[in-house]
């Protein structure tokens, strides 16, 4: 039997829920970089997002098809052997916004990540691993066939 407390409960409990889930997308928000990522120029979002630029190293790892049939869906996989990973982020020089991913790597795990990217013509991709105060990068050219941002 539904009592009165037990409706008056769980409304307020719904209510708390859903205003939690509103708040939700401000604090991702927040930690979300505008000038990285809606600059149009490779070396300033690495700049503004990183501060510095990066140095190529073989301990990072970069997969990503030599020709991509549709830009709108390239698929990416960056792995590194370096120790003490706080990020992975991942820059297409010819696309519009460069800087078209960042993910941070919580202590302890893997550092790998795979994604599928956009990519408006053919172009550079360079991952970036921030380690231990480093920073290190890995490139390859993907040819496009068919463009993917507004192509």
């Amino acid at each position: 039997m539904m009592n009165r407390r037990k409706v008056i409960k769980a409304i307020a409990t719904g209510g708390a829920l859903i205003g939690a889930s509103v708040l939700m997308p401000r604090l991702a928000m927040a930690a979300w970089n505008q000038d990285a990522f809606g600059s149009d120029n490779q070396a300033n979002a690495m700049k503004a997002l990183l501060g510095a630029e990066p140095t190529a190293s073989a301990d990072v790892t970069l997969k990503a098809p030599s020709i991509a049939e549709n830009g709108a869906v390239v698929p990416v996989t960056v792995k590194t052997t370096a120790a003490n990973v706080e990020s992975i982020s991942l820059f297409v020089e010819g696309n519009p916004t460069p800087l078209v991913a960042e993910f941070s790597v919580p202590a302890g795990t893997k550092a790998e990540v795979s994604t599928r990217i956009r990519m408006g013509k053919t172009s550079n991709i360079t991952a970036v691993v921030k380690a231990d105060g480093q920073l290190l990068s890995a490139s390859q050219e993907t040819k496009v066939t068919i463009g993917g941002c507004g192509g």
